[in-house]
């Protein structure tokens, strides 16, 4: 969501040997908090067709947005952003036992907006961070986390960076294990972060997780939540 360079999603799904007549959305304009949004477009298009199959795909390349210069929160960027890509899919027609999603929540506030964008310097794109956003994400996923219908067995969050998690760690009573081995293996990768951290807890000894709460959240400023459950 955050790359102006991708190629059109068209290319990537002849690349990807799609039939002509598989129905193409291509969500941008989310930031980090994109992959939750997605999933829940998925929802939507499986409700309407529970017949088909749908791939979520959140793919970023914060590197072709590169810019340096002394600023702080461009210091920080540098040092934290990188590139990724995850996918998810989805079916309409589950089995006993398969993880389903849902309970989609969002939040916008945009009287925040300044404080995470990008902004025009000299005809580049520049991240513009401010240092009240690790408190500004607390407090909205704080809000979302209080309208969870289940009881969690964990929480999967954004790997925001050190400062965001320490934030969320303080106003959720978990502690964000997979999202900290996320940033710390992969830096902040932006909306493919939050599936990264899924992919570890599924791939983990858990298995008497029945519910799972994920969220995200980025520029707008936005933050989004949902429920996995089986």
């Amino acid at each position: 969501t955050e790359s102006h360079q991708i190629c059109q999603i068209g290319i990537v799904a002849e690349q990807a040997g799609l039939r002509h007549d598989a129905y193409l959305a291509d969500l941008v304009g989310l930031g980090c908090g994109a992959a939750i949004p997605a999933m829940r477009s998925a929802q939507g298009f499986l409700a309407a067709n529970p017949g088909a199959i749908v791939a979520t795909v959140a793919v970023e390349i914060c590197s072709s947005a590169f810019f340096a210069d002394d600023d702080p929160g461009v210091l920080i960027s540098l040092c934290l952003f990188g590139d990724g890509a995850a996918a998810a899919i989805w079916s309409g027609k589950g089995q006993p036992g398969d993880w389903q999603a849902g309970n989609f929540t969002t939040t916008h506030r945009p009287e925040d907006r300044e404080k995470i964008r990008f902004v025009n310097a000299g005809g580049k794109l520049k991240n513009q961070l401010h240092r009240a956003v690790p408190g500004l994400a607390a407090v909205a996923v704080a809000d979302l986390y209080a309208l969870r219908q289940g009881e969690p067995d964990q929480v999967l969050a954004h790997s925001g960076g050190r400062d965001v998690v320490e934030a969320l760690e303080g106003v959720l009573p978990f502690r964000l294990t997979e999202t900290r081995e996320v940033l710390r293996d992969h830096g902040n990768m932006s909306s493919p972060s939050v599936l990264f951290a899924l992919e570890r807890r599924l791939a983990g000894n858990h298995t008497d997780d029945s519910c799972l709460w994920l969220t995200a959240f980025g520029a707008g400023f936005a933050a989004h939540g949902c429920e996995l459950w089986r």
